[in-house]
């Protein structure tokens, strides 16, 4: 596993890093708010590789070592208030993004696999670009409809709290995030938490990706209606302990998706514990391995 960076064109350059066999089928993960490639575990992509893909994990732009855009990021009030700096993307400028990274890395077609902003930008992807898409696999995701798929307050709270000033900062945010909205059915791993929040920090300490992101999805509105041209083979994962992406967003999106089947992952919540990744490396390499088959028949 080497880091690479690309140009993907757009003055976009993204980082990212691919593990398993050059020959096996492409399998891309999108990464969700703010987070980085290594949101996806090593250890959770060595397995997935061993399935039979090529892993490609990735920084979507203002995060990590992928572009950082120079505007301004909006205020929690401009962002409710639908006030937009110049610049602003949305969730389809990350979904060329990542159909850009697709064409760098000479992929006609890909699975898909998104998490949170990641499936929301898979869905996107699959919407704008459908034939870029062999599978789409959208994990503790939503549609954009104001009412299904909303954080809790208790978690908006913490949202919208003061960024980190230094390192610890970051540490301890991240520890007190996912206790909140982590997988309360399963162990809480503190030290892996507290690992990936002090990488993330080292890689980009910089804080206004995250606002921009999230304005990028609320300028993106809901994309129930959109969502309905999806002609991909579509899984929908979510956990029922979900506090930042509530369940209601998963049966939003398999309402919206023709064909799509939904399986709710007991005592998951807004993480991907270790303890459920046997449930999840089935259900996605099983997702990909049909269509395979179908391809094939």
């Amino acid at each position: 596993m080497t880091e690479q960076t690309v140009d993907i064109g757009r003055d976009i350059s993204l980082a990212y890093e691919q593990i398993g066999d050059p020959g096996a089928e492409p399998l891309v993960l999108v990464a969700g708010l703010g987070q980085q490639m290594y949101s996806w575990p090593t250890a959770f992509c060595e397995q997935l590789a061993g399935r039979g893909y090529q892993v490609t994990r990735f920084d979507n732009r203002d995060v990590g070592r992928s572009t950082h855009m120079r505007f301004r990021p909006p205020n929690p009030a401009a962002i409710l208030r639908r006030r937009w700096p110049e610049g602003q993307y949305d969730l389809t400028d990350m979904a060329r993004d990542t159909v850009g990274l697709l064409d760098a890395l000479g992929h006609d077609d890909a699975h898909l696999v998104g998490a949170s902003m990641g499936g929301m930008i898979a869905q996107t992807v699959a919407t704008v670009f459908p034939q870029r898409v062999r599978t789409l696999v959208s994990i503790m995701s939503t549609t954009g409809a104001r009412r299904v798929g909303r954080p809790a307050l208790s978690t908006w709270r913490r949202m919208i709290a003061r960024p980190p000033r230094n390192r610890q900062e970051a540490v301890d945010r991240a520890v007190r995030m996912f206790r909140h909205i982590g997988s309360h059915g399963f162990p809480f791993d503190e030290t892996w938490v507290r690992a990936q929040a002090g990488l993330a920090w080292d890689r980009d300490p910089s804080t206004g990706g995250v606002a921009r992101q999230l304005a990028a999805i609320f300028r993106s509105g809901d994309r129930t209606s959109r969502l309905r041209a999806v002609t991909a083979p579509t899984l929908v994962l979510h956990g029922d302990r979900d506090r930042m992406v509530n369940p209601t967003g998963a049966v939003a999106t398999v309402r919206a998706i023709g064909g799509a089947t939904l399986t709710v992952v007991p005592g998951m919540g807004h993480d991907l514990p270790k303890d459920a990744w046997p449930t999840l490396l089935d259900l996605i390499s099983q997702h990909a391995r049909a269509r395979s088959t179908d391809a094939t028949s």
